[in-house]
């Protein structure tokens, strides 16, 4: 394998250009407090086409989330951020805010995790869907209200000229995360952060939120960033995969490369706690494969590779040197080394194929 700039790596756009929407380089978030400094995330780098689905993935407290509110620029003023992020070309690190509120809502949109804590519980969903409407497009209170009656429609709300005048503790959850996904395309976002946006979330209502955010893709082009612990979710959606593990990258590749040849360690053990058909422990249970140990703590990173604690093949390279991001195949990109193809798949987490993490 050889060291790659991921800046190489870019997903031919839709119409046939290489031109990405959106340019992350060697992100780096810390936050410092009285006593220490929490290192979030380092050295995150990704591109993103018009049309595309990236899927981010890894335990709690792996930065997924740090990640894209940095994106985002909501990151709190303890919060320092290092590399480059730009949207059509324009630097965000750094931007004053007049500049990121111009963006946010127009260009690039978030759908949040709980839309109860989110959304407003004061003003009717209606409101909030003009807000945006009215600040970025300058429509009238009135055409602003019809746009939004529109939008709940276009989400698969039913009866939406009657549930644009309702309150968010009106809605059921599952409707309360639609209204989240309208106020976020209500301006036709060149990209959209979904954070986990199926949380909670029964089989059925899922279904019709991922369903939603094809429909936006395909229809608008939007670029979407798609944070989840639900690896079905990212195997029926997602284009590509970016793997995060303490604050760093460890793998991306496309989707249908990263389910079919995992190469690192953690990818592996991710996979291999996919519950699948006919897995059966102890009394005839089911028992999902374990990855041991915990996500070490973000302010005490040691030298060499984050997972080395967790993981059967370190050996002293991997306790004193950190493994530089590679490429291993085509665009398939993994911080190891000792990946699967050099070492032979782990047999104690069985690797899952696309079909099976469905």
């Amino acid at each position: 394998m050889t060291e790659v700039d991921t800046s190489t790596v870019t997903r031919p756009a839709p119409d046939g250009g290489t031109s990405p929407v959106l340019r992350v380089r060697d992100l780096t978030v810390s936050f410092h407090g009285a006593e220490r400094t929490v290192h979030a995330v380092d050295g995150v780098s990704y591109d993103l086409a018009p049309g595309e689905v990236l899927a981010v993935v890894g335990e709690s407290g792996c930065g997924k989330s740090v990640t894209s509110m940095a994106v985002m620029g909501l990151l709190p003023p303890t919060a320092r951020i290092g590399g480059s992020i730009t949207l059509d070309g324009q630097e965000l690190v750094g931007a004053p805010e007049k500049q990121l509120r111009s963006l946010r809502g127009r260009r690039l949109s978030m759908i949040f995790q709980e839309p109860m804590t989110s959304l407003n519980p004061v003003l009717t969903v209606g409101r909030q869907i003009t807000e945006v409407l009215i600040r970025h497009q300058g429509l009238s209170r009135r055409a602003a209200k019809e746009r939004a009656v529109e939008l709940l429609d276009v989400v698969g709300i039913p009866a939406p000229r009657k549930r644009v005048d309702e309150y968010p503790h009106q809605l059921s959850g599952g409707m309360r995360q639609r209204v989240m996904i309208a106020i976020a395309v209500a301006c036709d976002p060149a990209v959209l952060i979904a954070d986990e946006p199926t949380t909670a979330l029964d089989v059925t209502v899922q279904a019709g939120i991922l369903d939603v955010l094809r429909s936006l893709r395909d229809r608008l082009g939007t670029a979407v960033v798609l944070i989840t612990h639900d690896l079905g979710v990212v195997a029926d959606t997602a284009d590509r995969v970016l793997v995060m593990y303490a604050g760093r990258p460890v793998e991306q590749a496309s989707v249908d490369e990263l389910f079919t040849s995992p190469q690192h360690p953690y990818t592996r053990g991710l996979l291999g706690a996919v519950l699948r058909p006919g897995s059966r422990g102890a009394g005839g249970r089911a028992r999902l494969n374990e990855i041991p140990g915990l996500v070490p703590d973000l302010r005490e990173q040691p030298r060499g590779c984050s997972f080395a604690p967790r993981c059967a093949s370190a050996d002293d390279s991997c306790l004193t040197s950190r493994p530089p991001l590679n490429r291993s195949a085509g665009t398939h990109l993994i911080a190891c080394y000792h990946p699967a193809d050099a070492t032979g798949p782990d047999q104690s987490r069985p690797d899952a194929s696309k079909g099976t993490a469905r």
